[in-house]
């Protein structure tokens, strides 16, 4: 369940699934890391949908923020979380064991060239991701809501 009482469905793809289960039911003690790289559980609303989702995504810490790669594995089309994020861009997360909300924005040009050898250094198949593509990857800041 979500903190505000809304029921969750984890992403439907196979290894994330898992990877979402283990982490949520440890209640964030185990399944923290995906190849080496930190990640955190981003619970989000479905733009067409309306309900809640959750996917586990590779972060970097970004000054008390929390920065993300929409990489969709270097995919032509950007992964259905980010489209969503775009709309609702109040969302929730666990890193570790804390759960708090967030609001997410795109990073512009210049911050994304700023923040992207850091994120190529914590997981580095973003940069053959981006070649991959040619759409501009985008990177998302994750920050922290205040009084929430």
């Amino acid at each position: 369940m979500n903190p505000s009482g809304a029921e969750v469905r984890i992403s439907p793809v196979g290894w994330v699934a898992r990877q979402a289960r283990l982490y949520e039911e440890s209640e964030g003690a185990k399944g923290t890391t995906v190849n080496g790289a930190p990640c955190l559980l981003l619970d989000y609303r479905g733009r067409r949908s309306g309900q809640w989702r959750r996917t586990v995504l590779i972060y970097h810490p970004d000054d008390g923020a929390y920065l993300v790669v929409a990489s969709n594995g270097g995919a032509d089309s950007h992964p259905l979380w980010y489209l969503s994020i775009q709309q609702h861009p109040d969302v929730k997360v666990r890193v570790g064991t804390d759960r708090f909300a967030v609001r997410a924005r795109t990073l512009s040009r210049e911050e994304k060239s700023d923040a992207w050898p850091n994120l190529v250094e914590v997981f580095a198949p973003y940069a053959a991701y981006q070649r991959k593509t040619s759409r501009d990857i985008p990177v998302v800041r994750l920050h922290p809501q205040t009084g929430e």
